[in-house]
């Protein structure tokens, strides 16, 4: 009888285990899913704000199109990659969006004008406040990435993770140093400044300067 006993207890504690386990790496799981979602909300949103920039900037700076058409194509490769859901290589096409937005903000650089346009300095402040979020989502949902994965390797956990399908997220690869948005000086030093394509003079430098988004 007291055999019994014994081995009911030892199943309530295994399946109360496993239950728990189970229902643990459920939860892991959905949260890093959930911290990915956040992740593709703020890269849309940056996707959404480049042509306007891009539209702005070619305003003053028409000829400069070999650099309108690198960001409209990395923009481009960046919405094809968001499809692919693959964090690997999302986080290569947005590195080399903002590669090519470095680009396109030292265009910027060589007119001073713009920084007295409201478009563009709205778009530079929905920028930064966009790679703010990006930034927090991606450190948030690499740490859930970093738990959940540990959990999936590591014993006892591995012997539920395995039979149940439970599959390894990749890490959001994004490198900071290559989110930069460059900073755009438009002080007091003067610059080369080409031709107006309106035929207009342009104005000359301002004293005090603007800087560019930092990095997500």
């Amino acid at each position: 009888m007291g055999g019994w006993i014994v081995l009911a207890i030892v199943v309530i504690v295994v399946v109360a285990w496993f239950v728990l386990t189970y229902n643990s790496l459920v939860g892991l799981r959905n949260r890093t899913q959930e911290a990915w979602s956040q992740i593709d909300v703020e890269l849309k949103r940056r996707h959404d704000l480049i042509p306007n920039l891009v539209e702005t900037v070619k305003g003053y700076a028409a000829h400069e199109r070999d650099t309108f058409e690198a960001v409209t194509q990395a923009r481009a490769n960046a919405v094809a990659a968001g499809a692919t859901g693959d964090p690997a290589k999302i986080g290569q096409a947005e590195n080399m969006l903002s590669q090519s937005l470095r680009s396109l903000f030292a265009v910027a650089e060589n007119y001073p004008e713009l920084k007295a346009i409201t478009a563009f300095t709205n778009l530079q402040e929905q920028l930064t406040a966009t790679e703010d979020k990006i930034e927090f989502s991606r450190r948030y949902y690499n740490g859930n990435v970093r738990d959940y994965n540990t959990k999936l390797q590591t014993l006892p956990t591995n012997l539920v993770a395995a039979p149940f399908g439970f599959k390894a997220f990749a890490f959001f690869e994004a490198d900071a140093s290559d989110r930069d948005v460059p900073d755009v000086h438009l002080g007091s030093t003067p610059a080369q400044v080409p031709p107006s394509p309106t035929g207009v003079p342009p104005a000359g430098p301002p004293t005090t300067s603007t800087s560019g988004p930092p990095t997500a």
